[in-house]
Order: C-alpha cells, then structure tokens, then sequence
C-alpha cells in the first residue's frame, strides 16, 4: 500500500513542529522497501557548538537493542546449543543466587521469567533511579556481569509465566551467550548481527569514548512553569556502555537494514524468522488505544480487534535517550525514530503512527 503524499507532508509537519517547540531532537526515516518516503534531521548532536544532527549521526538506541540479543540467541537455538525449554541453570552457576532454576530461555526473552529487575520502573523511578546513582556509581556497569549484583539477590519479582517488562533477563541472555560462544557480548552482536545485515555504523561505545558522529545525549532543564531553561548531559544520568538489555549506537540506515535482513530470513531459519515476527504473551489487557499489546522475542506487537499485527518493533528510554524502531506489515512501512533528548520519540511515533491509521 502505498502513503500519499498528503500524509507524507502532514507527518513531516507534524515532526517539524515538535522540534522547533523543543519536543524532539534527533532523525526520522519512513521506509517502505527500498523507497525512502520521507527522512528528516532536526537538533543538535552537540548543543554546546551547535553542531546538527544529520541523516548519518550515530544514537545511542537504548532497549532497541534487546532485537539484537534475541536474535544472537535464537540463532544459537538454530544450531542446537540451545532450546527455548532449555533451562537457565543449564547455563550458568546460579547456586548462590535467588534467581529460579526453573527459569528458561523462553521466559527470558519473553520477559515472563520472574527474575527481579536490576531497576524495578515504578511509579516513582525517578526517585528510586537518584538513589541507585548514589549507591552504586553508574560508571562501574560496563559488562552484563556487573549487573548481577544488582538483582541476583532480590527475591523473585513474581511467579514464571506472568509478564513483566525485564531489563535483568536480558542481561541473563548476554550472560549465556557469552558462556557459550566465549566471547563477549559486544564481538557476538558485531559478528554474528551486525556483519550479517551490513550494518556497518553500528558499534558499542561508551559515553565517555569520544567517536566521530555519534550524538551527545541532553536531558531538559524545566522552570515550574515546565519551559525548558536549559540542558543537561546524560553522562552521570545513565549506563556508560551498553549491554544485552541496549544500548547499542545506530543509525537510521543500519536499523532499516537489520529490520529487512530479520525480515528476510537472512539471520535466522525460516522457523525461528516467524517465531521472531509473531507474538507471544499479552503484556497489558487494558488495550490501551482500543489495542492488544503483546511481546514475543525481543519485539514488540499491537493488534488491532481482528488478531492481525498493526505494528511491531521496540521502543528505547534512557536519559538524553528516546528511540522506536516500528515495521507496519499491511504498509510494509519501517518508522525509524532515533532522538538525543530524553522522552521525545514517543509523542513523535504516535503522531506518525495516528497519520498512517488514518490514512488507512
């Protein structure tokens, strides 16, 4: 199905409209296979020189990152070192933790394992997330080993099977691809997903490492009256490098391109291809939006009242971090947000996603 041009311009509008009030900062991509509908580049990727972002500025991309992972292990279920039955203890020495040894692979990625987050995101996390900085200096959680401590202790945050959105079991997942493969995290993700679908600006570098065109991350500095007074870096507001749970640096080309192989069938098995695409577990049974929201191996899914798909992927929030990867199949539309602000892509994805809806 091809977007008119009308809604072309009416969601190009409305970007260019939230960016020049200071509600967004960063890159915008509509793909629809090898067409390019509509890019746009907006902000600064250094406030401080003023200089733009552009079409190839590397973000940071947060929890986008937890596709990678899914995939690198689903790719291990396709050679047989691993199952979706297969148990966490299996894996990894978790005799001293309180971690279930019942846990397996497929509750890890559907994020129904139980496990106790490393942060727990409650009503009050800004509140819990200051403390955590002052407890545990947020420079030391550089490997997906350094978070253990931070959950492996707590009791089980609720029985297997129920649903629970889970940072901590996909730092479990780097964990067991470490211990299989024997190499880290990083190396496994670069050769086995970003070698496979080209995606040759992708990498993992740290907010303290200086590389050319990737983007400082700000977080807004609000008056009590909510107007922005000022920015603030994110370097002492969030992890500094990234781990099985996100925080890899992309770009909008390098996502449509891992998006299409996925699709594609070219890094996994026609099987576990579908398994990825379909989903799982319901997450939320308030249908939020009039829909169904469900999560399956490192994705994301909407449906509409018919069980079809409206749209899957995965969203990314981390402070001076706001970012969504969505693929619409009835449009076979790739929406790419990548933004160096904290909490600007959402309203920015529903803006775009309500256009589509509407046009459809």
């Amino acid at each position: 199905m091809s977007i008119s041009p009308k809604t072309l311009d009416t969601i190009a509008d409305l970007v260019r409209a939230k960016a020049k009030a200071q509600a967004f900062s960063g890159v915008v991509q509509l793909q629809q296979g090898d067409n390019t509908l509509w890019q746009g580049d907006f902000g600064y990727a250094n406030r401080a020189w003023h200089v733009p972002n552009t079409v190839d500025t590397r973000f940071r991309t947060a929890s986008i990152g937890k596709m990678f992972t899914a995939v690198a292990v689903l790719q291990l279920i396709d050679e047989g070192h691993l199952s979706l039955e297969t148990r966490l203890s299996d894996c990894l020495p978790l005799a001293e933790t309180t971690i279930p040894p019942a846990t397996t692979i497929f509750h890890l990625l559907t994020m129904t394992s139980g496990v106790a987050d490393w942060f727990e995101e409650t009503d009050e996390w800004e509140a819990q997330w200051a403390e955590l900085r002052r407890t545990t200096p947020l420079y030391l959680l550089r490997q997906n080993r350094d978070y253990l401590s931070l959950f492996s202790q707590k009791p089980p945050a609720g029985p297997p099977g129920v649903y629970r959105y889970s940072n901590a079991s996909y730092i479990l997942l780097g964990l067991v691809l470490e211990q299989i493969t024997g190499l880290t995290y990083a190396e496994v993700i670069r050769q086995r997903v970003f070698a496979a679908a080209n995606m040759t600006a992708s990498g993992f570098w740290g907010l303290d490492e200086v590389v050319e065109g990737v983007a400082e991350g700000y977080i807004p500095q609000r008056d009590a009256s909510d107007t922005i007074i000022g920015w603030q870096r994110n370097v002492y507001e969030t992890t500094p490098d990234a781990a099985a749970d996100g925080g890899v640096v992309s770009t909008v080309s390098d996502l449509v391109r891992f998006i299409k192989t996925l699709q594609q069938g070219q890094l996994l098995s026609p099987s576990l291809t579908q398994a990825m695409l379909t989903p799982q577990v319901l997450t939320d049974t308030g249908r939020f939006r009039g829909y169904g929201w469900y999560y399956g191996y490192g994705n994301a899914f909407l449906l509409n009242d018919q069980h079809q798909i409206v749209r899957y992927g995965h969203t990314g929030e981390e402070a001076g971090v706001s970012c969504r990867l969505y693929h619409y199949p009835a449009l076979s539309l790739d929406v790419i947000i990548l933004g160096n602000q904290s909490d600007c892509a959402g309203s920015v994805g529903w803006a775009i996603h309500d256009a589509l809806v509407n046009e459809a």
